[in-house]
């Protein structure tokens, strides 16, 4: 099936979810992401900000700054289709809606991140399959920033369970992901981190 096929009907099923099942699953995702030992140990932590029923992350943005963690999100560059990491400091006085309607760093509170120094890194998705293949919103912002982090530095797809897959085609380009949490399920594929 094509990518844009299953995309559009998953991001149907995804935003047709009830706001308090979004919110409780999310919870539940969020709660296997801190037992993890991977977020345990890491310093520095990047994470999307959630849109349009995305697996919500403020819960963890708010801990992770709580436990004493350098927090990261990612400053859209539409032009270049990338995304730059900008450390962030005040949540969520720092944000404002970005260029595709997604909070993200004013431009008066941006703090560029070395990648290089990100321990672990939140990846959000449309699809993700048991191989930790992922399939996103199109632009390959994510594939092209993973290529950017340290070997060691694990990446984690969140997602409720709906999305998915058992198997997604991938492209040459394409950066399968650690793990992928659900309010189900940890998905472990290929560890590196550690």
């Amino acid at each position: 099936m094509l990518k844009s096929i299953i995309r559009g009907d998953l991001l149907k099923c995804r935003c047709a979810l009830p706001p308090g099942e979004v919110a409780r699953k999310s919870k539940m995702v969020i709660e296997r992401l801190l037992e993890m030992e991977e977020y345990q140990k890491a310093s520095a932590i990047m994470t999307y900000l959630h849109f349009r029923n995305e697996v919500e992350t403020t819960g963890l943005v708010r801990q992770a700054m709580a436990d004493g963690k350098r927090v990261v999100v990612p400053v859209t560059d539409i032009f270049n289709r990338r995304i730059t990491p900008s450390l962030l400091v005040r949540f969520p006085e720092d944000l404002e809606p970005g260029p595709l309607r997604i909070l993200e760093p004013k431009a008066n509170s941006r703090r560029l991140y070395n990648p290089a120094l990100i321990d672990l890194v939140i990846v959000p998705g449309v699809a993700f399959d048991l191989e930790g293949n992922r399939l996103g919103y199109g632009g390959g912002f994510y594939d092209r920033f993973l290529l950017l982090i340290k070997p060691e530095a694990v990446s984690v797809g969140l997602a409720f369970e709906l999305q998915v897959l058992p198997r997604l085609e991938r492209s040459p380009h394409d950066i399968p992901v650690n793990y992928v949490l659900t309010e189900d399920r940890v998905i472990k594929i290929n560890c590196t981190g550690g």
